[in-house]
């Protein structure tokens, strides 16, 4: 089946908050806010200014499948901006169909039509299936960089 890739729009907000609520199953949440919480959250994060982050959205037919939620930042090489991709999902019903390669080679066209001088993302150690998946794109771990993280909420 083919895979549409399209950025997120106001329209697409339900079938958004469905798909980021298997995401969040996925990695282990129990407890979830309500729809309604939630899609406030995709509202304002999404498409009120100033925007959180940026989401392209893949489709096979009318079912959302697969979502990348990405930001720009700056400053990167030399005063360049770089791309950063914050989350890659896809739906365990399409994983393996090219969902994810899509979404990808989409992120990588916006960041040269923006003039970024690199795409960036991290993965968990443990998520060995995503270790795979970029590797089977030809790319490395990059082992100069550490991550840290202050949670605040």
């Amino acid at each position: 089946m083919t895979i549409k890739v399209e950025p997120a729009t106001p329209e697409h907000i339900e079938a958004l908050v469905g798909l980021l609520e298997e995401m969040d199953r996925y990695y282990g949440a129990d407890e979830l806010d309500s729809v309604e919480v939630r899609t406030r959250q995709v509202q304002q994060a999404l498409f009120t200014e100033p925007r959180a982050a940026f989401v392209l959205l893949a489709w096979q037919g009318d079912q959302l499948v697969g979502v990348a939620s990405y930001s720009f930042l700056w400053p990167a090489v030399g005063l360049t901006r770089s791309l950063y991709l914050k989350e890659l999902y896809v739906s365990e019903s399409a994983q393996r169909q090219g969902v994810g390669t899509a979404l990808m080679k989409a992120l990588f066209a916006l960041a040269v039509e923006h003039g970024c001088s690199r795409v960036e993302w991290t993965t968990d150690h443990d998520n060995v299936r995503a270790q795979q998946f970029y590797e089977g794109l030809g790319q490395n771990e990059l082992p100069t960089k550490l991550f840290y993280r202050v949670v605040t909420i």
